[in-house]
């Protein structure tokens, strides 16, 4: 397998200008990418683009920092969908992991794979892995993985942390079969990205995808 195949091709900053988007999705068919993922303003003038290709276009909600209220998760993800959004990478309240109000997150993350579903897009829950314990990781996948999710993934790249062999490890033992693994977060080279999908990660989450896959010794890129 290609590792390009596992990369959702990242760029989410908050200065991010649409010359740069259009560069990321010239690459992302050039180098066979199966998604970018960027911010919701770029969301409908990215679907034209790529309308031609096969690559599909993820973006965000309650991103960064998840505390966003239900209802803005909610109307952002139901934008994102009507403007062509494939995916939706939105971040758990983390305020509620803190105060372990599981109900209140368990009832975000239905609501949100209801609208995802309904319009057949998938739905990744971004848990930020680098700032919880163990215990959490596991509680998230515990709590979560059974509610109908697509993939649970690591990480906004905002936090401190990102991606970890760990984090995916522990993900991989603890979630349903059904339930797929983003790694994301400070994923910048191809030794790491190979890694984290031998851990058990089905997708990458990276802005450095095309020095991943580049840098990858020449049997391995054609053959992982």
């Amino acid at each position: 397998m290609n590792i390009a195949e596992c990369i959702d091709h990242t760029v989410l900053k908050p200065t991010t200008t649409i010359s740069e988007i259009e560069r990321l999705c010239s690459e992302a068919v050039q180098y066979g990418f199966p998604a970018v993922c960027i911010p919701p303003p770029f969301v409908k003038r990215v679907a034209t683009i790529l309308a031609p290709t096969s690559v599909k276009i993820a973006t965000v909600t309650g991103f960064p920092f998840g505390y966003s209220v239900t209802e803005a998760k909610v109307a952002e993800t139901i934008l994102a969908v009507v403007d062509g959004a494939h995916e939706i990478d939105m971040v758990i309240n983390l305020i509620a992991l803190r105060q372990n109000d599981w109900a209140y997150i368990q009832k975000e993350v239905s609501l949100l794979r209801e609208v995802c579903h309904n319009k057949g897009r998938l739905l990744k829950v971004i848990i930020e892995s680098g700032i919880l314990s163990d215990e959490e990781i596991i509680r998230c996948c515990e709590k979560l993985g059974g509610l109908g999710i697509d993939y649970m993934k690591t990480s906004t790249g905002y936090a401190e942390k990102g991606a970890s062999l760990e984090a995916v490890h522990l993900m991989k033992k603890h979630l349903p079969e059904s339930v797929k693994i983003k790694a994301s977060g400070g994923i910048r080279d191809y030794a790491f990205a190979k890694a984290l999908v031998d851990a058990g990660a089905s997708r990458l989450g990276c802005s450095a995808s095309v020095a991943i896959v580049t840098g990858a010794p020449d049997h391995q890129l054609a053959n992982y």
